[in-house]
């Protein structure tokens, strides 16, 4: 009986053997995305979504990658940094050879550690925080999206410049991204020789900020710049002009979303953001652009900056023959991209040389650029 156990356990374990080779022979590569599908960001997820899904699809339709096709898993960390971490692991277990992602730079900080200890290439279509790759965790770490010193210089500058005799406020709701850019656009004010005449911090995902438009109100504040997300950002200017205060709201590329407008309607005309220049409008993105829009697909935001993320660590894969991180890292590191937002090269800390940021203004619900470009830090 115990010999008979013991040849059934062996057949089992040759049975497992084959089937790990099998795996390893598989005609796919799994790799992931991972943003906030649900929650109060979910509009960013679903451009993240949005991109990735249509980039799979037309590198599937070439081909594949070294003749694998992709197979794609959609990861959700609801912007929440220990959701992204949990997620983080479960991709890491997975073995995926790629993850597009996070979008809040509070999860993907969290969650690249996780990436660099299980040797994953990660590349954030949307994480600004430059902690993200100044305190890189490892060196398969990378986004192809801009930072906030270099945003945040751009809308100080502006700010600065264009509302010179006008009295300023900076508030913050307390993330790294939020809090981050709030303080790279002060220093950036302050060096230009404008002092702000309020600076405050608000929490997150609550609906009534009556305290501070009372308080903004109270000190006559004509410019608000804000540094957190659309939703927030959303009500502060509808609570505004509720309490008929025409203060001009500024923020970052976390209102470069139609659900800003959404939330604001006609309340939002005027918003000023910054964003780098408009990928859509790059002669290189036009056939990729009327893909999506052939779907009923707006590639606003970092939908194409997710179709970017996953065309870079293709060119990379080709040109390394090969879907181990090592090797990916290598070719990551030494190759010049021809991607739908435009050529760049990643830098020895993995941030992309793209174009600067620029400013850009909300009318009749639409955005559009307005200049006031800024080298890039």
């Amino acid at each position: 009986m115990n010999r008979m156990a013991g040849l059934i356990a062996a057949f089992a374990l040759a049975v497992l053997i084959a089937g790990c080779g099998d795996s390893e022979e598989s005609n796919t590569t799994p790799i992931a995305m991972v943003g906030p599908i649900t929650g109060q960001y979910a509009s960013f997820g679903a451009q993240m979504q949005n991109g990735a899904e249509l980039a799979v699809e037309d590198i599937n339709a070439a081909g594949g990658v070294l003749g694998k096709k992709l197979d794609l898993d959609i990861g959700d960390d609801a912007c929440d940094p220990k959701q992204a971490v949990a997620v983080a692991n479960q991709m890491v277990g997975s073995g995926v050879a790629l993850v597009a992602g996070h979008y809040c730079s509070g999860s993907s900080i969290p969650a690249s550690k996780v990436y660099a200890e299980g040797d994953m290439v990660q590349i954030s279509p949307a994480s600004t925080n430059p902690a993200l790759t100044d305190d890189r965790a490892g060196p398969n770490i990378y986004r192809v999206c801009g930072r906030d010193d270099q945003q945040g210089g751009v809308a100080g500058k502006y700010l600065a410049s264009h509302f010179a005799d006008k009295k300023i406020a900076i508030i913050h709701d307390k993330t790294a991204y939020g809090k981050g850019l709030a303080d790279e656009t002060k220093k950036a004010l302050n060096a230009a020789g404008k002092e702000e005449a309020l600076y405050e911090a608000i929490t997150a995902g609550e609906k009534d900020y009556s305290a501070v438009v009372s308080k903004l109100k109270q000190a006559d504040i004509d410019v608000l710049f804000l540094g957190g997300y659309h939703t927030e950002a959303g009500l502060i200017v509808r609570q505004l002009r509720d309490q008929g205060v025409d203060t001009i709201l500024m923020g970052g590329d976390a209102l470069i979303t139609q659900e800003y407008w959404s939330i604001t309607g006609p309340a939002g005309e005027g918003t000023l953001m910054t964003f780098s220049p408009d990928p859509r409008k790059n002669p290189a993105a036009a056939e990729v652009v009327k893909r999506f829009k052939d779907k009923g697909i707006e590639p606003e935001g970092y939908v194409l900056y997710t179709y970017a993320a996953m065309q870079a660590w293709k060119q990379a894969a080709e040109k390394a023959k090969s879907t181990a991180s090592a090797d990916v890292v290598k070719a990551l590191n030494d190759t010049e991209f021809d991607t739908v937002i435009g050529k760049f090269k990643f830098n020895e800390m993995g941030d992309p040389n793209l174009p600067p940021y620029a400013v850009y203004r909300w009318s009749n619900g639409t955005y559009e650029e307005i200049g006031e470009e800024a080298p890039a830090g």
